[in-house]
């Protein structure tokens, strides 16, 4: 039902070296994997920072403002600021494992 993101290189705290949280995209029955499929149509500098703000949590988990939003019990938001537009990712955590549930663009200020 889930799968493992990623293991790339990104930049992380040097002194932290192991993740707090494994991160996982959600998969639906049919599966389908709603923000893999998001991030894969975004421009590769957009996944890259995306990507980076994801690691981030990651790492430092539990984080909060700017970073990470919480949105109510169990349900989180990352806030990525890209060159011209905002995305977020909305997670949620169980146990060791991040849950990439949904992403999109927002769309006003």
């Amino acid at each position: 039902m889930y799968q493992k993101w990623y293991d790339t290189v990104l930049p992380f705290d040097p002194n932290n070296d192991k993740p707090i949280l494994t991160v996982i995209f959600y998969r639906t029955e049919a599966g389908n994997e709603p923000v893999r499929e998001w991030l894969k149509s975004l421009k590769r500098e957009d996944r890259r920072t995306i990507g980076e703000d994801i690691k981030t949590a990651q790492f430092g988990w539990p984080l909060g403002m700017p970073l990470i939003h919480k949105l109510e019990p169990g349900l989180w938001k990352v806030r990525s600021n890209l060159r011209q537009e905002i995305a977020r990712v909305l997670l949620t955590v169980m146990g060791r494992l991040m849950v990439l549930l949904h992403g999109f663009i927002k769309k006003s200020q």
